[in-house]
């Protein structure tokens, strides 16, 4: 089958990608920097320019193309705002895919999209679910809810360099899943004429709250987390006082999902249909302890090395001055 990425550089694209090489699928991946994916070529991807908030580069991207698989969203790092990449953009890649003859289209939404409408993110993601339901094109919609990389910047990188681990209070249980087992799900769909034109949750073996994956890095690495805790009301008055700037709007819209957290409420659904009809494994899924464990261990390992060349290095060393007999 001949794909597309789009957002193939990303965390999840990236896996993709991988996986749909893996499986004999012709890849070109969409990219605005040709040279941030240039890793993606030495891979057997074709790489091609192209960039959501431009619609005339889309046409040419999608010649040729079967299918596509979408996982692009915008970074906190870009200057541009969610409603550019994540509902522009993605009305353009839509119609473009439509009226290039693409054949499926996966789109990554979020789980539970639907009930916060007051949430930037997840009202465009619902508002691109029902676009596409009826752009015309066959389509399957997956609803992850948390990657498991990112736990790793939020927790256990802070808790390695005894740096803050910021938390609001009581926050909503979340079933974080790898990227890689996403990806096995958002390939597969490819082939399964039962994912045709269906939504189905993407979800991790159970939910985790704030504390216990603390307590799960704590115990992995050795040492103690040094917590702040930011209150909910607090967050909210900044959330509101950046509204009010043209330069604090990117900033207000991504820390309005913290309101997805405050509910207390688990993000989490049942997945023994979605394996089924995938025809995936539940066993095969990667648990956040197993995640956890393989990344620690390879980071303690990491560290004990640069400790023994360190000291290997010190003991080296010789005096400028020799010692008379």
């Amino acid at each position: 089958m001949n794909l597309l990425v789009v957002g193939a550089t990303g965390t999840l694209g990236r896996q993709v990608v991988r996986r749909a090489l893996d499986e004999g699928h012709q890849v070109r991946c969409l990219a605005r920097n040709l040279q941030k994916a240039s890793f993606l070529k030495e891979w057997g991807a074709d790489i091609v320019r192209g960039d959501l908030t431009k619609p005339e580069t889309l046409g040419p991207a999608l010649e040729g193309i079967t299918a596509v698989i979408d996982a692009a969203t915008s970074r906190p790092t870009d200057s541009l705002r969610i409603q550019q990449v994540d509902w522009d953009g993605k009305i353009s890649l839509i119609q473009a895919a439509a009226a290039a003859g693409v054949e499926r289209f996966v789109f990554f939404s979020i789980l539970n999209a639907e009930k916060f409408p007051n949430v930037p993110l997840m009202q465009i993601k619902h508002c691109t679910e029902l676009f596409l339901a009826e752009s015309g094109l066959k389509y399957t919609i997956l609803r992850p809810c948390g990657f498991m990389q990112g736990l790793i910047g939020q927790y256990a990188i802070p808790i390695l360099d005894g740096q803050a681990v910021w938390i609001t209070g009581d926050t909503s249980p979340v079933a974080y899943l790898d990227t890689q087992d996403i990806a096995k799900f958002a390939v597969r769909a490819l082939e399964v004429p039962e994912a045709e034109n269906k939504t189905y949750p993407l979800v991790g073996t159970r939910a985790w709250g704030t504390e216990e994956i603390i307590n799960l890095c704590e115990r992995l690495s050795g040492k103690n987390a040094k917590i702040s805790r930011i209150p909910i009301g607090f967050l909210r008055g900044i959330i509101g006082f950046l509204r009010f700037f043209q330069w604090g709007w990117n900033a207000s819209d991504r820390l309005a999902f913290a309101e997805v957290l405050a509910t207390g409420k688990p993000l989490d659904a049942p997945m023994e249909e979605v394996y089924d009809t995938f025809g995936l494994k539940p066993q095969e899924t990667v648990t956040l302890e197993a995640y956890l464990q393989e990344y620690f261990s390879r980071i303690m390992k990491k560290l004990k090395e640069i400790d023994y060349e360190k000291n290997k290095a010190k003991k080296k060393k010789k005096t400028p001055f020799k010692s008379k007999s």
